[in-house]
């Protein structure tokens, strides 16, 4: 298969024009990605009940954990592949390919194994109300399923992004999302198989996205072709992914594990706080997921226009991705709070619901552009190859940090409140800490030699 003219190379043209183009259907694949489990939550809290949406919500920190790793990896994968294709090194890019692969399928049993030996006793140290504990139980254990297939598609994902193809990968996560809609439609109202339903819909999803992006590969006919009998893990790209991936996704770990203490926090206030903060997080992925694809945008362009070694160009690009960030998330935030009744309508019909995730947004959306600042300074520090700093500065910020004010806030004030101000202030100290760390790095070219 040539490249077609979704394949875009980045390192010519307009900059703003091309980041857009690049972004929007990584903002497509981003939204249509969570759009499955907030279907799932849709109809599990219309037609479930509050108490299987709690379910849904407790259970869910333990598999975005699971996921925040192999992700980590997929980014060390995307950035090899990126700088390689700068570089123009074809035998390195099938390298990677056949890595890449042989990496998920190892990981993917290993994790899913681990998950499920272990979901019962996470559970239960995350203080999950007794009252939706078996129903969480029941609800991760066929979630874990979905790991492989899912680590199959984000590490692919990866790959074609990084061909300057960000359209591809988007058009497979949309089957999967038709797949998850009907299903879950199918097994919650006309077969009542509960939590369950939803479980094995975003399985039969994920892994048609997964089987996509495979065949996709295999049908290629240049450096970027998947040889199954081929897959093998060469050391020495191993090493390079690993040393960008395990930082990253030991950050999105570790981040998810912070997030169980504040989700320990949470469950102590109720259920009605716990399907709260459930739909809330559902509803700040319309902030989140933009947010996220410049992101992702300003890493492969960062990792082409490195390997080209235009780094004037690069860095202009970078700051690209922050104006246009930023602009977007004041303008969704305003709406967001104009409409957030509306909003928690959506996922609840419990007034009680609706109201504290209004109390909870009225504290963390205002300041969400934050968010745009760190996002996208950590992802172009990865594309240039160095993954540690952003790692350190965000653990620091979004962990420790956060956990410190979390056992501080809720000790002075003991509110809702309280939780929810612990995520602006952190976004405050990462932001500066990572656009200072970008400043001192693009100050001269020596700054680009990898950690």
């Amino acid at each position: 298969m040539k490249a077609g003219i979704q394949e875009r190379d980045l390192t010519n043209g307009s900059i703003g024009k091309q980041l857009l183009i690049f972004a929007l259907p990584l903002l497509g694949a981003s939204f249509i990605q969570q759009l499955y489990n907030m279907v799932d939550l849709l109809f599990v809290g219309n037609i479930l009940g509050k108490e299987a949406t709690a379910a849904v919500g407790a259970s869910s920190l333990l598999t975005n954990c699971i996921v925040g790793f192999f992700t980590g990896l997929s980014i060390g994968t995307g950035v090899v592949v990126a700088l390689a294709k700068g570089q123009g090194g074809r035998e390195k890019i099938r390298k990677a390919i056949h890595t890449a692969m042989g990496l998920s399928l190892t990981g993917g049993v290993l994790f899913t194994i681990a998950g499920l030996l272990l979901s019962r006793r996470i559970l239960l140290w995350m203080n999950t109300p007794e009252e939706i504990l078996e129903q969480a139980l029941v609800y991760i254990r066929i979630y874990l399923l979905s790991m492989l297939p899912l680590f199959l598609y984000n590490m692919n994902s990866g790959i074609i992004r990084a061909m300057g193809d960000s359209r591809t990968p988007m058009l497979f996560q949309l089957l999967g999302a038709v797949i998850n809609i009907v299903f879950d439609w199918i097994s919650m109202s006309f077969w009542k198989m509960g939590v369950a339903g939803a479980a094995w819909a975003t399985f039969g999803s994920q892994l048609a996205a997964a089987l996509c992006s495979v065949f996709y590969l295999m049908r290629r006919r240049d450096e970027y072709r998947l040889d199954l009998s081929k897959i093998r893990i060469y050391g020495e790209i191993l090493r390079e992914i690993l040393r960008i991936g395990v930082p990253a996704g030991l950050q999105n770990m570790v981040i998810t594990i912070s997030n169980i203490f504040v989700q320990t926090a949470i469950n102590g206030f109720g259920v009605d706080v716990i399907a709260a903060f459930t739909a809330y997080f559902k509803i700040e992925l319309v902030l989140y997921l933009p947010i996220v694809a410049f992101g992702q945008a300003a890493t492969t362009f960062v990792g082409q226009n490195l390997g080209a070694g235009k780094w004037e160009r690069m860095k202009k690009g970078v700051k690209a991705c922050v104006v246009m960030g930023i602009i977007y998330a004041v303008l969704a935030a305003v709406l967001l709070l104009i409409f957030g009744r509306h909003a928690f309508g959506i996922f609840s019909q419990d007034a009680s619901v609706i109201e504290t995730g209004l109390r909870i947004i009225h504290v963390t959306f205002p300041f969400y552009w934050l968010y745009v600042i760190l996002e996208v300074h950590a992802d172009a520090l990865r594309g240039t190859g160095n993954s540690l700093p952003p790692m350190v500065m965000i653990l620091f910020c979004m962990c420790i940090l956060r956990t410190l004010l979390l056992f501080i806030f809720t000790r002075v004030w003991g509110s809702l409140e309280a939780v929810a101000a612990v995520y602006p202030c952190a976004w405050v100290a990462a932001a500066f800490c990572l656009s200072a760390c970008w400043r001192r790095k693009t100050r001269t070219e020596r700054g680009w030699a990898p950690e």
